[in-house]
This record gives structure tokens, C-alpha cells and sequence, in this order.
């Protein structure tokens, strides 16, 4: 299942919630400032970007800028407790599927991203526990015979 981190305030994070919408592509929402969001899910992703926290974290952000902070030097657990207490650093939204992330809200790049996505939402469709399941286009409902 896909997750996509986001904030309420977010615009592009909203657009990309339409997005999957529009599409039909099941998710998971998740704001970086609910309570459920943990060590775990920013471990997830510095685990799945190419570049580590360059991906993930604004290194323009105020608090960042204002404390001059070096996450190379941070070991991992120091970063997640940082990001966990400041989740305003994160870059957003940040879209997780099973072994990658997109950051951003950029139609091109979110296609090219989600091709397996799109035909995990095609599968799941035809069972009950699809997000969608009643109301996609891809139910087996309107699967040829």
C-alpha cells in the first residue's frame, strides 16, 4: 500500500491526494503531525531514498538554517528524534509504495512512479478489502469475462 505523507496545510499535498483519487489508486494518508507518526515511518524513508536525507529534509528550513545543523553527523536515531520534535523540516508530500519515494507534487514524475502501484490498485480491486472496492472503475464488476 502506498502511504503519502502530508500536512493540513500542504497544497501540494492535497494535489496529490486528488491525484490518486482521480485515479483511483488506494493509499494511506498520514500527517507528519499525528501522533501515530514514528520513528519507523522516517526510518521507511531515508531507507528508500536515493540520496538519504537530502531527499527527505529542506535543509533551507528556519530551524535548520538557524542552528546550523549537519545531519551527516547524526546518527539515525538522533535524526528521527530531530524530525519527530521539528517535522516541519520534512520536504512534503513524501509518496512511500514497497521500495522507493517521490517527493512532490509533479504529475509527470508521480506516472512514472506508479505503474506498479497502478497494477496493485487493478488486483486489489477485485476483493472487499480494496479502499475502493465498490466505487473502482477496476471492480471485477467491470472486468471482461
Amino acid at each position: 500500500m502506498i502511504k503519502i505523507y502530508t500536512s493540513p496545510s500542504c497544497s501540494s499535498c492535497r494535489k496529490v491526494k486528488k491525484w490518486f483519487d482521480d485515479n483511483k489508486i488506494p493509499y494511506v494518508a498520514k500527517s507528519i503531525f499525528a501522533p501515530d507518526f514514528s520513528k519507523e515511518d522516517i526510518k521507511e524513508m531515508i531507507s528508500k531514498s536515493e540520496n538519504g536525507t537530502d531527499d527527505i529534509i529542506s535543509t533551507r528550513s528556519k530551524i535548520v538554517l538557524e542552528n546550523d545543523i549537519n545531519f551527516d553527523d547524526m546518527t539515525i536515531s538522533q535524526l528521527c528524534d530531530f524530525v519527530l520534535a521539528n517535522p516541519t523540516v520534512l520536504k512534503r508530500p513524501i509518496i512511500v509504495d514497497d521500495r522507493r519515494l517521490q517527493v512532490g507534487y509533479n504529475e509527470e514524475e508521480i506516472r512514472t512512479f506508479i505503474p506498479r502501484a497502478q497494477r496493485l490498485a487493478q488486483m486489489y480491486c477485485s476483493h472487499e478489502d480494496c479502499p475502493k472496492y465498490g466505487d473502482c472503475e477496476h471492480s471485477h464488476d467491470n472486468k471482461p469475462n
